[in-house]
């Protein structure tokens, strides 16, 4: 019981960050809320989807007994993205078409990924001899 509660939050964490993420992939350098520096883009969300997202995978492997389990929370951050990228709320885009947006996914689902591979290459005894 307990470890399901703690897959469960793990998967609430992941959807609450996709939507952060989302919502401030926009941000630029245009001296509203950021310093003024030629209205350049900052997508800092990227580094925190790199950061975030593996971490909550690493989390969920360390309950997990199966790789769907252990997958859950990037499959979580993964739908959010494209569900948001194709309804938006309110018709809104949410997901820009540029070059922002591919960082973000490729920033959250590689490393977690990764992360993955990492539990499952475990879970097959790879390297253990």
């Amino acid at each position: 019981m307990r470890e399901r509660l703690a897959i469960g939050a793990l998967m609430v964490q992941a959807f609450v960050l996709a939507v952060l993420e989302l919502f401030f992939l926009p941000l630029r350098l245009d001296g509203t809320t950021l310093p003024l520096l030629d209205d350049y883009p900052f997508p800092v969300t990227v580094l925190v989807a790199t950061l975030t997202t593996p971490l909550l995978v690493v989390g969920a492997s360390r309950y997990a007994r199966r790789t769907l389990t252990a997958a859950a929370p990037l499959l979580v951050w993964l739908g959010t993205l494209l569900l948001f990228a194709v309804l938006g709320p309110g018709g809104d885009v949410v997901l820009p078409d540029d070059w922002r947006s591919l960082l973000l996914l490729a920033g959250g689902a590689l490393p977690s990924a990764v992360a993955v591979g990492a539990f499952v290459g475990r879970q097959a005894g790879v390297g253990d001899q």
